[in-house]
């Protein structure tokens, strides 16, 4: 099991970046990023600000940049185990996902206002009969 901590940073200029957090005086982790089980080049894990944290930047490379959902995996090579992943939504099947997304929102924002308006009336203690 690997005691090892991913939080990501931010996305930028092509780069993802990210913190990875040892326990404290642990020797410098050995990490790789995966795309589709295709190892990644240019990933560079520097010395931190704090103790046992560790830099990470991901350069994404271009062959990895197209339409639909692309999944990348941060490993930690001494474990085998996943520390955690970072997606990239593009293309038509990002457009096609939000508005699945926005429709489901409104859906379930009726059914609360029915419900709202029910226990309204339910319990309305106005005098009013």
């Amino acid at each position: 099991m690997s005691d090892l901590i991913l939080t990501k940073i931010r996305l930028l200029n092509g780069q993802w970046e990210g913190r990875v957090s040892a326990p404290a005086g642990g020797a410098k982790p050995r990490i790789e990023v995966r795309h589709l089980d295709r190892l990644l080049d240019g990933v560079k894990l520097k010395k931190g600000a704090g103790t046992g944290q560790w830099d990470l930047v991901v350069p994404l490379p271009e062959w990895a940049l197209s339409d639909g959902v692309q999944t990348f995996m941060v490993m930690d090579v001494e474990s085998n185990e996943k520390l955690g992943e970072f997606t990239l939504v593009a293309g038509d099947i990002a457009a096609d996902n939000l508005r699945a997304e926005v429709d489901l929102l409104r859906a379930e924002l009726d059914v609360l206002k029915r419900a709202f308006r029910r226990h309204c009336r339910e319990t309305d203690h106005t005098g009013r009969e």
